[in-house]
Order: structure tokens, then sequence, then C-alpha cells
């Protein structure tokens, strides 16, 4: 059975996979075809699937997913501007897959973690792997029109903004990773 925290955790990550399934969505949407907007699409319907996994693990631990209001990513454009081009767009893309992961991975390592939280991130993580790994590509290619000195400088300046908006949001995220620490060594009886 989830406790609050667990559920608010859980909830978080199925807010975030869902705004990030609207936004490359709705990106996708706009762009000429081509093998971009192709991995754009498999992007977002991966999202839409981790929003769904979540949802399915929150169910199935006897729970309804919270309504969160916002998601991590929705600070990125305060705190690094609104990208002005498609080689922004994944460069913040490619800093916030490797943000994601690293969350998962790290939630994953728990001690006592709940059998269906840990398949479902290790599910989720399969396809984070791949996000990153498109991305690079796509800004490898991207080098050509931009040059790799901007995008190096795009990537930095990404990679800065967050950890602003990380050090902002990840104090209660953190609170609440603890009390699942400490919740799981005491055999789940907290």
């Amino acid at each position: 059975m989830l406790d609050e925290n667990e559920l608010w955790v859980l909830s978080f990550y199925r807010t975030s996979e869902i705004s990030g399934a609207l936004f490359f969505g709705n990106l996708a949407k706009s762009m000429k075809p081509g093998s971009i907007q192709r991995d754009m699409t498999k992007h977002f319907s991966d999202e839409a699937m981790h929003a769904w996994h979540w949802s399915s693990c929150i169910e199935k631990l006897g729970a309804q997913a919270l309504k969160l209001t916002e998601a991590y990513q929705d600070q990125y454009v305060a705190a690094a501007g609104m990208p002005v081009n498609l080689m922004e767009v994944l460069a913040i893309t490619q800093v916030f897959e490797k943000r994601v992961i690293n969350q998962y991975a790290r939630h994953s390592r728990i001690p006592g973690i709940l059998q269906e939280v840990k398949e479902t991130l290790a599910t989720i993580m399969a396809d984070e792997s791949w996000h990153i790994e498109w991305v690079q590509a796509a800004l490898k290619e991207m080098e050509k029109e931009y040059g790799a000195d901007l995008i190096v400088q795009t990537l930095k300046r990404f990679r800065q903004a967050d950890e602003e908006v990380y050090q902002k949001t990840i104090k209660e995220h953190e609170a609440r990773v603890l009390h699942l620490t400490d919740r799981y060594r005491a055999g789940g009886k907290k």
C-alpha cells in the first residue's frame, strides 16, 4: 500500500510524463516530416505510455494518482528562456532526459522498493535511454547547421538552468524520497 509520500512521488512522475507527451506531441505535429519528426513521434508516444505505466502502477498498489498542477519541466522556461529553434528544444530535451533517467535510477536503488514500482522504473528507463540516444544523434547531425561550439554552449546553458530548477523543486521531492527510504528500511511500517 502506498503512503502519501510515495503516492505524491509516483504522481509527480506521472504528471511529468504527461507534460512531456503533450509537449513533444504538439512539437511533432508542427514539424515537417523527416527523421526528427519520426523520432519525436516515438518520443511523445513513449512519454504517454510512461504516464499510463505510472497510472497502472499506482492503481495496482491500491491508489489513484494525485492531480498535481505543475510538472518539473514546467519551470524550465523561466530558468532558461524559451527555446528559439529545434536545436535548443533538443538540447533542453537532452539535459532533461538525463535528469529523468538519473532520478529514476536513483529511485530504483532505494532498499526495499516495492516490486511494482521497481518494474515500472525499469520499463521506463529502457525508453529513456533511447530518448537520450536519438536526441544526441540529432544534435550531432545539427552541428553542420549550428556548429559544435554553439551546441555545446547551449547544452551548458540548459544544464545550468536544469540545476537551478532541480535545486528549487527537489526539496519536496527529496524529503518524500528520503521518507520512502526510511519506510522501506523499517519494513514498510512507517
